[in-house]
């Protein structure tokens, strides 16, 4: 399969993590190679140190910024003010998306719009912050938390500010959620259950029991030594883990065919992917299954690994997810110069959970559309010096193919092939 055969295209993108708080503004910050990271205050030895948290959210201004009809603004407002912080999060990032695919008036019938949420488990700190009010009194718990406690409270109010009508489910990946969104979308279009489809990675609002205990396995890094924030280091020998970021993205994906109709630009396509199990509960990773995943995204796609120009990997910043990764790609690529440019996008937003593969999958497309690759702004001493990671610094590239990785708890693998457009 070529990229005239794609899965699905990209025609809109919407993002907000720690660095930026559009598609715009992500841009310039990977260029920069601009970190979210700080240290949690007043964290006393043996609780998490770092985090790369979303700035103070208004939802109104966030709706602001965009060219939107009244209408659709008031019924964002009106819908979702009330909504916990990732529901409201999800419409603003969703609305970008939307504005930038150019979908509103003579768009496809709203039976004809799919909507993929990726994530699960995505209320932890919401439902931590209730439990004072069920001390305090039974009949203080308002009602609506039972809504707002699902999943599936985004896609009730996404589908209802959009007016979306066609086929829409929650799906969960731990950790690679957002490539199985993307996934699940490009089979929704596959399939023809719908022409159009927005995939939104969820913010994932940990709650202190959840930071906790991922901080006791050892997944978040430790801080350092106090002088300083505290780092995401991918594939670097002195890592000491990841940095928990929240972050939403969104993609409007729909059929060639759909695009060519409505005369919406193409950003890109997802040309192929794989998903796959590695048969394994537990966290640790697995070399064959990660090698298996981004080997079925390039068969999908009719390509060879020489063809691969650039990787976002899912390098967390842990030292075993890392090494495991990097001997992975190391089996399907080879060594040297040749090789695909190699960056962890989770190194300048941390780790933006079940939201990671949609936020770097717009990073992916962003860095093919503008002919660059982000920094590696942390590495120093590669735990594999062999493979191509980019500097410490943005650099020029010719992107036209590209592998998104995500890889979650539970042996969930996935990887994504995007083929680029003519800018």
């Amino acid at each position: 399969m070529r990229v005239a055969e794609a899965a699905a295209v990209i025609t809109g993108t919407g993002v907000r993590t720690a660095v930026a708080d559009d598609t715009g503004s992500f841009e310039a910050a990977l260029r920069k190679g601009r970190t979210g990271t700080v240290r949690c205050p007043g964290a006393a030895p043996g609780e998490p140190a770092v985090t790369a948290e979303l700035a103070d959210f208004d939802l109104a201004a966030a709706l602001e910024r965009r060219c939107l009809p009244g209408r659709l603004r008031r019924q964002a407002l009106r819908t979702a003010r009330r909504a916990p912080l990732g529901v409201q999060v999800a419409v603003a990032t969703a609305l970008e998306a939307w504005e930038r695919a150019g979908l509103g008036e003579g768009g496809p019938p709203p039976d004809r719009v799919g909507l993929v949420v990726a994530g699960s488990n995505l209320t932890g700190g919401y439902a931590e912050r209730l439990y004072p009010k069920l001390r305090s009194g039974r009949s203080h718990v308002p009602g609506r938390a039972a809504l707002h406690l699902l999943d599936t409270d985004h896609v009730g109010v996404l589908s209802q500010v959009l007016g979306i009508t066609g086929e829409g489910c929650t799906v969960g990946g731990a950790s690679a959620s957002g490539n199985v969104g993307i996934i699940t979308g490009a089979r929704l279009l596959a399939l023809g259950a719908v022409d159009v489809c927005l995939v939104v990675g969820a913010v994932s609002e940990l709650s202190e029991l959840e930071r906790q205990a991922l901080f006791n396995l050892g997944v978040i890094a430790d801080g350092g030594d106090g002088t300083g924030p505290g780092v995401c280091a991918p594939f670097d020998e002195d890592g000491t883990g990841t940095v928990p970021g929240q972050g939403c993205a969104a993609l409007v994906l729909e059929t060639e065919e759909s695009a060519r109709l409505r005369g919406a630009p193409v950003l890109a396509a997802v040309a192929g992917y794989g998903l796959a199990l590695d048969g394994n509960s537990l966290a640790d990773p697995d070399e064959d299954g990660e090698f298996r995943v981004m080997a079925a995204a390039l068969r999908m796609a009719g390509l060879s690994p020489e063809e691969i120009d650039y990787v976002n990997a899912h390098g967390t910043g842990t030292v075993l997810g890392d090494r495991t990764e990097a001997a992975a790609l190391r089996r399907l690529f080879g060594v040297g110069p040749g090789g695909p440019l190699i960056n962890a996008t989770k190194a300048l937003t941390g780790h933006c959970l079940h939201a990671a593969g949609v936020v770097e999958a717009v990073a992916t497309v962003v860095q093919m559309r503008s002919g660059f690759v982000h920094p590696n702004v942390h590495l120093r001493r590669p735990v594999e010096p062999a493979l191509r990671f980019a500097g410490r610094g943005a650099e020029p590239a010719d992107v036209s193919h590209a592998l998104s990785n995500g890889f979650g708890f539970g042996g969930v693998g996935t990887s994504v092939l995007f083929a680029g457009r003519a800018r």
